[in-house]
């Protein structure tokens, strides 16, 4: 069955730090000297000049339909595209840390909105209403660290991918920068088509068709973690 609430929360959620995400992207290529963001208008906090189509649709998609993959906001927002050669530090180093201060916002801001989760009244826990205000705070938190966690796979357009590009020795990379044209049908193969497979097929407990199951287990235990309650007490109010 279809939670609408915790689906409209998880988009809500997924938005905001999507949009966290991509300007922090911007802002430190800016940092470091790249003006290219910046005047393309991604030096903002507005989620239209964010938004990537496909990678929203993926979060609307899922966060309706948990049955297929479970309610989580996986999905990203529009690449923010840098001049390598401007970027202090060299094209390599630059665009490193460009792909890296995503990742390190988005994982940081959601494991301090669950470590501030330690500190909300037990009268908003334990009240059948207040309640969805802890709920809000935890879908947020799980946004945050999935959004994070997600884009450290290297599959175009998450970051990952440029993190690895930038590794490799440049033979290595030119062949794997081929790999960015497949990437977005990579992505829904891995949370749909397999997922898919594994319900028609009733294997869905090998774990290549579990994926979004392990990584939400994965998340709400690190919730659990550094918020200081109980997993069954996340999990619960995850899906409340």
């Amino acid at each position: 069955m279809i939670n609408v609430i915790l689906a409209f929360m998880i988009i809500i959620c997924f938005l905001i730090a999507m949009v966290i995400h991509e300007y922090t992207h911007a802002l430190v290529a800016s940092w470091l000297g790249d003006p290219t963001p910046r005047s393309q208008g991604r030096q903002s906090l507005s989620l239209r000049i964010h938004l990537d189509p496909i990678g929203t649709l993926l979060c609307v998609i899922l966060a309706f339909l948990p049955v297929v993959s479970g309610p989580l906001g996986l999905g990203w927002g529009k690449p923010v595209k840098t001049d390598p050669w401007k970027l202090r530090g060299g094209p390599n180093v630059g665009t490193l840390l460009v792909a890296l201060s995503g990742i390190v916002v988005s994982l940081v801001i959601g494991l301090v909105v669950a470590f501030l989760m330690r500190f909300l009244p037990e009268t908003l826990i334990f009240n059948p209403i207040l309640s969805r205000v802890v709920q809000f705070v935890e879908v947020f938190a799980a946004a945050n660290i999935v959004l994070a966690l997600f884009n450290i796979l290297p599959i175009y357009p998450l970051d990952g991918y440029q993190i690895l590009y930038t590794l490799l020795p440049s033979r290595h990379a030119l062949k794997f920068a081929r790999s960015a044209q497949y990437g977005p049908a990579i992505i829904i193969i891995l949370l749909f088509v397999l997922p898919f497979l594994g319900n028609i097929t009733r294997t869905s407990g090998f774990f290549l068709f579990r994926l979004s199951y392990y990584a939400m287990l994965g998340v709400l235990s690190l919730i659990s973690f550094v918020s200081g309650y109980p997993l069954p007490m996340v999990a619960l109010y995850y899906v409340i």
